[in-house]
């Protein structure tokens, strides 16, 4: 039987940080300054022998539910309903300050299993402040640092005493063989493009914050989806914006997570604003999706908006093809996040790109399209030498990676390894991917023999 904790507390008393703990690796934001997480975020943690959910939270404040910070408020509200538990964490540094205590006394309220967490007592630091942490009535608190990965034995035994069947339950299960893994999607994009409005709509709920205001959005957050029977696992990240323009310390943070998310994402989805689509930074954007050989879908947003005159959606995609020269014919959907529009051709493009992405070829029919595009369009002779290319294998998928076999590897011009690459797209239907070409000499099977002497 799984399980679910949430890790709450008031800002900055170190909540992502014990969440990049128990889940093994730096996945939430973590800097000096409060208020740094907005979303809440769920991870699959690890703590002894016991597997569960756990949620990461925006920091508790006294705010009205209109505001950007009520509204961070009542997304931690939500998480300590769904949970089964609760990580309620103070700065033992500081010891419990009038917020602690409010907070403590909404926790109380909720009737979930607490487990009070006096955390940053690196050595004997906040001692004290952990002895006042009884006060606040949720028991004996667990010290704890987070950053120096002291006192989860003791976080181990406490959870054991706050879940006892469940956490049970958990320690004697045995492995289960995984089913299919969901599809991994990145949706990225300029800030302000809509991308956590367009993933709530999928949801069909408020899950993530969204404001008029760009830059809500900081860590890459993911989200699990059902969509008609296949499952994906959607990434919301922070808005990109031109390199000159990213100077704050925390931006960079968002940015470096957002391409985090690219790098581990199977399809890409660079979402555009209808206003002003396909400018400089989207080129780049795609431009980067390219190069870490992803799958990309384009997503036009903000349809609602434009007028639906006839040939629109192919005019954007004439500019698509004039401006991603880098990715011919990829898919472009034009969405709505705003009242659903497009949704379901949106997510058919993702399922047919990654589809796309883990393609195929048998060495069959590569070699018999290889001998017809060589005799349609010979290589040209250099340096008044002919170049011979052989044969051609598919080396692996995700993306479409192949090898050709030839003389002479390092002569062979660019011009031609675009042709090859264009006529590979459009005879084995491969739109948008990136596809790979890796030119290899053939082994001289007389090399290093010594020569004949008469």
């Amino acid at each position: 039987m799984s399980f679910t904790v949430a890790i709450v507390g008031r800002p900055n008393v170190g909540k992502s940080t014990l969440f990049n703990r128990l889940v093994g690796r730096r996945v939430a934001l973590v800097d000096d300054r409060p208020g740094v997480t907005r979303d809440r975020r769920e991870g699959e943690a690890r703590l002894g022998d016991l597997d569960f959910t756990v949620i990461d939270t925006a920091g508790l404040e006294e705010s009205a539910p209109e505001t950007l910070s009520g509204r961070m408020r009542a997304q931690t509200e939500t998480a300590i309903a769904q949970a089964d538990a609760i990580f309620f964490m103070i700065d033992a540094r500081s010891g419990p300050i009038p917020d602690d205590r409010a907070f403590a006394a909404l926790v109380r309220k909720s009737g979930k299993p607490t487990v009070l967490i006096a955390n940053k007592m690196e050595g004997t630091a906040g001692e004290a402040g952990r002895y006042d942490a009884y006060s606040l009535g949720l028991g004996e608190p667990v010290a704890l640092s987070a950053e120096h990965n002291e006192g989860l034995p003791d976080l181990y035994d406490a959870l054991r005493a706050a879940l006892p069947q469940q956490t049970a339950e958990a320690s004697a299960k045995a492995a289960e063989p995984e089913g299919p893994h969901p599809i991994r999607v990145a949706i990225v994009g300029r800030p302000n493009a809509g991308k956590s409005t367009l993933i709530n709509r999928l949801l069909g709920e408020e899950r993530l914050l969204t404001s008029s205001e760009a830059g809500t959005t900081r860590d890459a957050i993911s989200v699990d989806l059902d969509w008609h029977g296949q499952k994906y696992r959607i990434h919301d990240t922070a808005g990109l914006r031109r390199k000159s323009r990213v100077d704050e310390k925390l931006e960079k943070l968002s940015v470096s997570e957002t391409l985090n998310a690219i790098r581990f994402a199977e399809v890409v989805v660079v979402l555009l604003d209808v206003e002003n689509a396909f400018e400089e930074q989207d080129q780049r954007i795609a431009d980067l999706c390219e190069q870490e050989g992803r799958a990309v879908v384009i997503a036009v947003n903000k349809w609602d908006l434009k007028e639906h005159t006839a040939g629109a959606i192919s005019l954007l995609r004439e500019q698509a093809s004039e401006k991603l020269t880098q990715l011919p014919g990829v898919p472009l959907i034009a969405v709505s996040a705003l009242t659903g529009e497009g949704l379901d051709r949106f997510m058919q493009a993702i399922v047919d790109a990654f589809e796309v992405w883990n393609k195929r070829i048998s060495t069959s029919a590569l070699n018999r399209w290889f001998e017809h595009a060589i005799e349609s369009h010979p290589p040209p002779a250099v340096s008044g030498r002919r170049l011979r290319l052989n044969y051609i294998t598919q080396a692996k998928t995700r993306p479409p990676s192949f090898v050709v076999f030839c003389t002479r590897a390092d002569a062979v011009p660019d011009a031609y390894k675009r042709y090859l690459v264009n006529s590979l797209r459009e005879s084995f239907e491969l739109p948008g991917t990136p596809i790979r070409l890796t030119l290899r000499e053939k082994d001289n099977p007389f090399k290093g023999r010594a020569k004949f002497k008469h």
